[in-house]
């Protein structure tokens, strides 16, 4: 394993299908790169929330960056993405022009929710100057795989991830999942693999890297 630490990137854009994805498969990584000595500008889009779901999300994403990142929710169809698949090209073509990320987090390319796999198709047509990572979802599909890319989390940090999807997405107590024991396992796993001092990791799939 070669460790060649974590890059300095000036834009991030974080996309998520739904309101509680970023936080579930990034917002460690987020939160370690607000900290940082020369932080980012964080560029936070939900692309499917509305009513409490809009809500919780930018709540949830005030929260968590303290204020720092600029939040959008939009109106798209939960479970409808590939219909919508010419809107939302052209929501990711003018957020490249407008922010040109040097990092993009979003959904695995082979997630089983098809939203899901939308958003990372599209990322991969329309961010191709940008690093992009594919950040995990555990769910009932079983689609974990063999993550590539791992980002160390401190204790501190994975505990306040937990402690944060618990209490700020309400409407997603009911789900079977939506489970401490499931967030808390998933790092620990990702922290066994990365080798991570503190036991705990978030880990991403890099198709396509390139050093500098």
């Amino acid at each position: 394993m070669i460790d060649f630490g974590f890059p300095k990137f000036q834009r991030l854009l974080c996309l998520g299908a739904h309101s509680d994805d970023i936080e579930i498969g990034c917002s460690g990584v987020i939160r370690q790169l607000l900290a940082s000595e020369h932080p980012p500008q964080v560029h936070w889009h939900v692309l499917s929330s509305v009513s409490e779901r809009k809500a919780e999300a930018l709540q949830s994403a005030a929260t968590w960056s303290g204020g720092k990142a600029r939040v959008t929710a939009h109106a798209y169809r939960d479970g409808f993405f590939p219909a919508e698949f010419d809107q939302i090209k052209q929501c990711f073509r003018s957020l490249r022009e407008e922010i040109q990320p040097d990092l993009v987090l979003t959904h695995h390319g082979r997630d089983a929710h098809q939203d899901h796999r939308i958003v990372s198709e599209l990322c991969w047509q329309e961010f191709r100057e940008s690093t992009i990572l594919e950040y995990e979802i555990p769910k009932f599909d079983g689609d974990l795989g063999q993550p590539n890319f791992f980002v160390p989390l401190s204790v501190e940090i994975a505990e306040a991830k937990i402690s944060h999807l618990l209490s700020h997405f309400p409407s997603q107590r009911d789900r079977a999942w939506y489970r401490e024991d499931v967030f808390r396992g998933v790092l620990a796993l990702r922290g066994v693999e990365a080798a991570s001092p503190s036991g705990f990791a978030e880990a991403f799939y890099a198709r396509k890297l390139r050093c500098v």
